[in-house]
């Protein structure tokens, strides 16, 4: 797919989801981003977007509600009067020990990260049937790639990713026909969270076969081949350095 005058949807406007926006804004896309409370961040992504001469909007929605899924796809095609490409990238990601774990925060870790993503798939193919075919990717995890939870304290972020991992691959068959490509991308160690310390960067490096970080370049790279190719469809691409391998 080429990416000149299409129209991209992405949910997470901040951190390496605003690396992606501008990455496609850079190919030709116009660019609608998500955004819940980092207002600021969705904006800023926008305003990179719109330096690449490129149209951008921003939309505050609440992923875990499910009209908000539909009212996000609905309103970011209204926006650029199509839309060619999804973008799952929100996601609720935070440690918390078994022994505190609520309903609530399985609902809310399951509702952004793989409802959401169903959801907003289920909105966006109509208008990707319009223009025959489009392209959804979506986000998993190196851990949930690699198919055995690895850190403790995860519990609903993992079986998430794990049920992202198989919605991409049931998608690509439902849509197949309609010429929609679903794929999925499987991050590792591509940014450090804020806050990390200095041992705990290291460590990382020296578990990753690679032994660096990734940087957000290459989640763009992927997300760039996902669209770009015409023929891989229903996989999940690991983008971690090799960390899995170990």
């Amino acid at each position: 797919m080429n990416l000149n005058g299409r129209a991209v949807l992405i949910t997470g406007g901040k951190r390496v989801g605003a690396a992606v926006a501008s990455g496609l804004a850079a190919g030709g896309a116009n660019v609608a981003l998500s955004y819940n409370r980092s207002k600021a961040d969705a904006e800023q992504a926008a305003a990179a977007v719109e330096a690449e001469g490129r149209r951008a909007v921003a939309i505050q929605v609440d992923l875990s509600q499910p009209e908000e899924c539909a009212r996000l796809v609905n309103g970011s095609a209204k926006t650029f009067g199509r839309l060619d490409i999804l973008v799952n990238m929100a996601s609720v990601y935070s440690r918390t020990a078994y022994d505190e774990l609520t309903e609530q925060d399985w609902d809310r870790s399951l509702a952004v990260d793989l409802t959401a993503s169903f959801l907003c798939a289920r909105a966006a193919v109509p208008y990707m049937r319009a223009q025959g075919g489009g392209r959804i990717v979506n986000f998993a995890d190196w851990v949930a790639a690699s198919g055995r939870p690895r850190y403790v304290g995860f519990l609903p972020y993992y079986v998430a990713k794990r049920g992202v991992i198989a919605l991409t691959e049931a998608l690509a068959l439902e849509l197949a026909d309609d010429q929609i490509l679903v794929n999925a991308i499987a991050p590792g160690p591509i940014r450090p969270p804020d806050g990390l310390n200095e041992t705990a960067l290291a460590e990382v490096e020296r578990v990753t076969p690679l032994g660096r970080w990734g940087g957000d370049q290459e989640i763009v790279k992927a997300v760039l081949a996902l669209v770009e190719t015409d023929f891989m469809t229903g996989e999940t691409i690991r983008v971690d350095g090799g960390r899995h391998l170990r």
